[in-house]
């Protein structure tokens, strides 16, 4: 089973380039913040919750994070594979991860990291801001917030996936197969 970890900060082209990675590898896309910003527009418990920490470009705690992730896998058993984007954000959520996915004996395959300044970033968010009516992308200073967040308590990741030899970082500047095609080079030279 192929796992993958699909890491970045806000405005890096996750989502983008797991939408062609899952086309082109057949797996399942589990996107925290797709999950988080159904669960808003629903209306449901968990989104309100979810709603107040986003809002204030702050995470979402573990307990509600790792639940909703491991309810889309279970609902997805006959799956080649996940590729995880916006999770795991903090060391906990990993080590959960890694405890949850072993349980199922499997394991995260590799991280692969998209690189991107922070500059490139900010104008980014602000362009989607305009297209998506994503409130979060539409405010500098929540964008930097994030981006900061990001950074404190994020980037972290980079070094416990390193520590299992499973940290790839990948040019996430360039046009968007340009991209995607040093992601499929990463990925067929690790499988």
């Amino acid at each position: 089973m192929l796992n993958l970890v699909l890491f970045g900060p806000p405005g890096a082209g996750k989502g983008t380039q797991a939408a062609r990675l899952v086309e082109k590898y057949h797996l399942v896309h589990l996107s925290t913040g797709d999950i988080f910003r159904s669960n808003i527009k629903e209306g449901t418990d968990l989104g309100q919750l979810a709603k107040s920490y986003i809002d204030k470009g702050a995470l979402v705690p573990d307990e509600v994070t790792i639940g909703m992730l491991e309810a889309e896998v279970n609902s997805n058993s006959n799956a080649k594979g996940f590729i995880f984007d916006g999770f795991p954000r903090t060391s906990a959520q990993a080590e959960a991860l890694d405890a949850f996915l072993s349980s199922k004996d499997t394991e995260v395959s590799f991280m692969l990291a998209l690189e991107v300044d922070e500059n490139e970033l900010i104008t980014r968010l602000l362009e989607r801001g305009k297209s998506s009516g994503r409130a979060d992308d539409q405010d500098a200073g929540i964008i930097k917030n994030r981006i900061q967040v990001y950074e404190n308590e994020t980037a972290v990741l980079k070094t416990y996936y390193a520590n299992q030899n499973k940290f790839f970082g990948i040019e996430g500047v360039g046009s968007i197969e340009s991209i995607t095609l040093g992601l499929c080079k990463a990925i067929d030279t690790l499988v």
